[in-house]
Parts: C-alpha cells; sequence; structure tokens
C-alpha cells in the first residue's frame, strides 16, 4: 500500500542534487580525467606554448591513462584563447595558460572584453617567471641605463623603441622608462620577439624591452647590449646585468604565465590540479627545460594568482592612461 508521505518530493530532489555533484567529486579525486585540452592563447614557440609543452609532457609520464593536448588559439593579444578557456565546461578537462595581458592589463586597453577575467576565470596556480632586458644596438654607442637616458633626452625627435605589439609589456616597459626619464620616444610595433630583435640589431630602431630569450644569443655576434633587466631583483640568468631600478629608473616589468581554468572549476578540482603542476615544476627534468629557456618555475597559491592579477592591473594603469594607450 502506498504511504500518504508527503516529504517524497524534497527527499528525491536532494537526491537528485546530490547526483548532479558526483561527477565533480569524482573527478576531484581522479584528476586527470581521460583528455585534458591545455588552451595556449598564443602561437607556436611562445613563452606560454614552451611552458605549457613542457608540463603537459610532465604530466602525461606521470599519467599515462591521460592524454594531455596542447592547442593553440592565438590572436586579439590572446583574448581570443582565454575567452575559450574561460567558456569551457568547468569539469577539469580544459585548463589554459596565460599570461598579464589576457588576464589582467587587457581590461584596460581594450574597451570590452568577451570575458571578464574577474568572474569567468579561476586562477590555479603562477607556472613561471622570465625576465626582460632592455637592449640596445652596439651602434648607438651606450654602456648604461644613465648613458641612454641622456641620448634620449638630447634626441629631439624621440629614438624609436620595438616592441612584440600595442599594449604588451615589451611596450608597457619603454612608455614607463619615458614618462620616469621626463622623455619621449616613437613607437614602432613588431608581429613577434624575433622580429624585434631583428629591427634592433640592424638599427631600425635605437632600443627594446623584450623577453630575455629572444636576444641573449645575439650577444655573441657583438650587435646587441644588455642595459638593465626589468625584474626587481638581478636575474639569475644574467647576474652581471643590473636591474633598471639599480640603474636609476624606478620600472619593474615582471613577464609571467599562469595556470587558469574556467570560473566554475570547483575548489576540490582546482586543489588537485594545483597539486599536480606544483608537483611537476619541482620535477628536476622539467626545472633544466626550462632553463635552457631562460624560464623560472614560481608554483603559487590560487590566491596568490589571483593577486598577482591585481597587482598587474594596478601596476600599469596609470602608464597606459598616460600614453594613452587603446586597442580597438
Amino acid at each position: 500500500m502506498l504511504r500518504n508521505d508527503t516529504t517524497w518530493a524534497p527527499r528525491l530532489a536532494l537526491a537528485a542534487m546530490a547526483l548532479l555533484w558526483l561527477p565533480n567529486v569524482a573527478l576531484a579525486q581522479s584528476w586527470p580525467p581521460k583528455l585534458v585540452r591545455i588552451i595556449v592563447p598564443f602561437g607556436p614557440g611562445s613563452s606560454p606554448d614552451i611552458v605549457g609543452r613542457v608540463l603537459a609532457d610532465s604530466l602525461q609520464a606521470r599519467h599515462p591513462g591521460s592524454s594531455f593536448v596542447i592547442e593553440n588559439k592565438p590572436g586579439a593579444s590572446g583574448n581570443i584563447g582565454t575567452d575559450a578557456i574561460a567558456k569551457s565546461a568547468p569539469d577539469g578537462g580544459t585548463v589554459g595558460i596565460s599570461l598579464g595581458g589576457p588576464l589582467a592589463i587587457n581590461t584596460l586597453l581594450f574597451a570590452k572584453l568577451p570575458y571578464d577575467p574577474d568572474k569567468d576565470i579561476a586562477p590555479i596556480t603562477l607556472l613561471t617567471q622570465l625576465p626582460s632586458v632592455l637592449a640596445v644596438p652596439t651602434s648607438l654607442g651606450v654602456s648604461t641605463v644613465a648613458e641612454f637616458l641622456a641620448k634620449v633626452k638630447a634626441e629631439k625627435a624621440g629614438l624609436a623603441y620595438g616592441s612584440i605589439g600595442a599594449g604588451t609589456l615589451s611596450q608597457l616597459c619603454m612608455e614607463a622608462i619615458a614618462q620616469k626619464a621626463g622623455a619621449s620616444m616613437v613607437h614602432i610595433p613588431y608581429p613577434s620577439s624575433p622580429a624585434a630583435t631583428t629591427a634592433l640589431i640592424r638599427g631600425d630602431v635605437q632600443v627594446a624591452c623584450l623577453p630575455a630569450i629572444g636576444v641573449t644569443p645575439q650577444l655573441a655576434t657583438g650587435t646587441v647590449k644588455l642595459l638593465a633587466v626589468s625584474t626587481a631583483q638581478r636575474s639569475a640568468f644574467l647576474p652581471d646585468v643590473p636591474t633598471l631600478k639599480e640603474s636609476g629608473i624606478d620600472v619593474q616589468s615582471d613577464a609571467w604565465n599562469g595556470l587558469v581554468g574556467p570560473g566554475g572549476l570547483s575548489q576540490d578540482v582546482i586543489a588537485k590540479i594545483n597539486a599536480e603542476v606544483v608537483q611537476s615544476l619541482a620535477e628536476p627534468a622539467v626545472i633544466e627545460k626550462l632553463k635552457v629557456q631562460l624560464i623560472t618555475p614560481v608554483p603559487s597559491t590560487p590566491d596568490e594568482l589571483r593577486k598577482k592579477m591585481a597587482d598587474e592591473k594596478a601596476l600599469w594603469a596609470d602608464v597606459i592612461k598616460a600614453a594613452n594607450i587603446r586597442i580597438e
């Protein structure tokens, strides 16, 4: 005989809700799933791509039953790929490697983004840091930042500086230097670090702030000279090169990569992925592969990555406003 129990409906609803959570609970316990997509919002050979492939190899070796696939989705200063991360299913099957531009700075450069980094992106961990260098062609005839600044101020027409694109750290760093020095320079953007380095060697531009790995191979040729690193402390890879601040110009530019997921990713899954990736970044083989590219692992908590994103936006807001940098 059927009992007249009016509590069965709420109980059934609660049971159904519990079942909906089971996949995430199981995933948190067994991550990675069979297939993990690692979206890189930049092209093959870029720093995020290099980091992604090294990370994928490490995770693959520890989890042979899963597949880790790199998907390059470049375009719109990293916004296209980062939007793909934001709009992916929050089930742990898709993560992405992005950086300060699309995760923070682009909110200041673009009138509108297709995603909100604060809501649609889940920070997982910082991954790596790489130094940028202030470089000049040897033919410019300067050996220090002080000598370079004197030349900038003396040049009425303004020296030309190269960058790897409008709104990139390479442009923002040079604009910050110009603002601190009370001088003006002419910006000439290039599509990549190799192209900007080539322009530097040829003397098409007189200075650039570029990823160190893009410039250091040219030191042996004697065509370029490093004046400073843009990081807060001297780089272990370039211990004899002073920082910008040591050289009398208080500018800091910190190039970094972070691992992120879609905003709806559960805390359990985030914690599991974080633990796996931190383990990979501590492996001697991973450290050595990154070292070749002058890249240093800097794993963190999700909250530390979230703070890094906020700090990056605060760091460049005034520079962007003063230089009137906008990307349409």
